[in-house]
């Protein structure tokens, strides 16, 4: 991804400097490192090197910037709060 204005995480939509730290932690360090990656695949790695279960929220803040690294719009992550609950739902992990 070479988007105009996206050197660094903290250009996302949706990502300041706690989720950009999270991102980091795990191996992220651009926009474009996002790009084809899997939201859930992440929050389970942020998950397992902290040693803590994160708030479901941040799945959804991980799929608002990976979908906008593939190239689609900004929206804010709570726009994919019911998206989230239906696919943990289906993999058996509630919320």
């Amino acid at each position: 991804m070479k988007t105009p204005g996206m050197a660094t995480l903290e250009d996302l939509p949706n990502v300041g400097a706690s989720i950009a730290g999270d991102l980091r932690l795990i191996g992220v360090r651009t926009p474009a490192d996002l790009k084809g990656r899997d939201p859930y695949a992440l929050y389970e790695s942020l998950n397992r090197k902290t040693g803590q279960r994160h708030d479901p929220c941040v799945i959804d803040t991980f799929i608002s910037i990976v979908r906008f690294a593939d190239g689609g719009p900004a929206r804010p992550w709570w726009k994919y709060t019911a998206e989230r609950k239906r696919a943990m739902a289906k993999r058996g992990k509630g919320k």
